[in-house]
């Protein structure tokens, strides 16, 4: 799958709802010009490296010894073996078949096969570099134009500093594409199916929910509320959370739960790897003392959640191998249309050079879960 558009059309078949055909020409399945999130930092130690393929591209991540992230495309320009096949001495990279040598702008330092009299400006060989960041704990990427990448702020966790650590980390590859990995991740009516348990969702506590939602910076936020109360998992945070949850292109969602003066925070993130394939991220910070001894109890929801979502979108990928139009209603899919009418627009507004409006509009969305 390169990136080919996708559009939304209305369906002739029921009212009130919309119909998602086949890739078309509205929106790129990727979008660049935007971070992503890379790998957990704490995985990357000084003097390191770790290969990954991040929207098809081969990349190369590693950690100098000063502590520093950088990223360059995994691949050496004498011949295009992997530059991560090779060695890292904390400073440089070397490649492992003829010994030239990045350091961490991705500029050529040395040629071992030339010979003295032989000038060659190896300065201007250059590989690749990517923008990186590090925040919370987490290595973002940003994927496009350089320069626009000072200009796109890194994703944040709401209530904690960009120096905070997190608590506890999942991770797990879905055998599909983006799209279908976030429209399942911004689905609410699914839950009491795909998650039904005694601790979370049963069939029998389905109840019509409203919550409030307005645009925010690249998507969308369901505006702070009470917790459903059929959520038995929220519970274990004692008091009255109010949580505030929030999506933003290309991929990520974050939860803002709060109690009294303590906070518990979530950002998932969907980072694709392959036109077939994605890594789903889990981060969590708390500030609750107590959580901290129910870590184990969060794990088991954050595994439990991740296998089941992870379960039923490779069974979606059997049908959708047919490529067969879906419909999308309202409101319950309503979440689902504003990624695509957020992408669309992302899209448009990078090929018209110009600033990109938000397409979503404040409005109280209704169903049952």
């Amino acid at each position: 799958m390169t990136d080919q558009p996708l559009s939304i059309a209305p369906s002739p078949e029921i009212a009130g709802s919309e119909m998602r055909p086949a890739r078309g020409i509205d929106a790129p399945v990727w979008l660049r010009d935007l971070w992503y999130m890379a790998l957990p930092g704490r995985g990357l130690k000084p003097g390191r490296m770790q290969a990954k393929t991040i929207l098809g591209e081969p990349v190369l991540f590693a950690r100098d010894a000063d502590g520093k992230v950088f990223a360059l495309r995994d691949l050496c320009p004498h011949r295009g073996i992997p530059l991560s096949c090779g060695r890292f001495d904390g400073r440089e990279v070397e490649c492992c078949y003829h010994g030239w040598r990045f350091d961490g702008t991705g500029t050529c330092t040395a040629i071992p096969a030339l010979t003295a009299d032989q000038a060659v400006r190896i300065d201007r060989i250059k590989v690749r570099r990517y923008p990186v960041a590090e925040q919370h704990g987490l290595v973002w990427i940003f994927i496009g134009d350089e320069a626009a990448a000072a200009a796109t702020p890194v994703p944040d966790v709401p209530g904690f500093a960009p120096d905070a650590r997190p608590s506890h980390i999942e991770t797990m590859v879905f055998p599909c594409p983006l799209d279908d990995a976030v429209v399942g991740l911004m689905d609410p009516a699914h839950g009491p199916y795909v998650h039904r348990s005694w601790w979370w969702r049963t069939k029998a506590s389905m109840h019509e929910k409203a919550k409030a939602f307005a645009p925010s910076a690249l998507g969308f936020t369901m505006v702070r509320h009470a917790p459903s109360s059929n959520s038995f998992a929220y519970r274990l945070l004692g008091g009255k959370p109010e949580t505030e949850i929030a999506f933003r292109l290309p991929g990520v969602r974050t939860e803002e739960i709060t109690v009294g003066r303590h906070r518990f925070a979530g950002i998932t993130t969907i980072t694709p790897l392959t036109p077939t394939s994605c890594e789903i991220t889990q981060t969590m910070y708390w500030t609750m003392p107590w959580i901290t001894l129910l870590k184990p109890v969060l794990r088991h929801f954050a595994r439990t959640f991740l296998k089941q979502d992870g379960a039923v979108v490779t069974m979606q990928q059997a049908g959708l191998a047919h490529n067969p139009s879906l419909m999308l209603l309202e409101d319950a899919d309503t979440q689902a249309k504003w990624y695509y009418l957020l992408k669309k627009e992302f899209a448009r507004a990078k090929a018209e050079g110009r600033d990109f409006k938000n397409p979503v509009k404040a409005r109280v969305l209704r169903w049952r879960s």
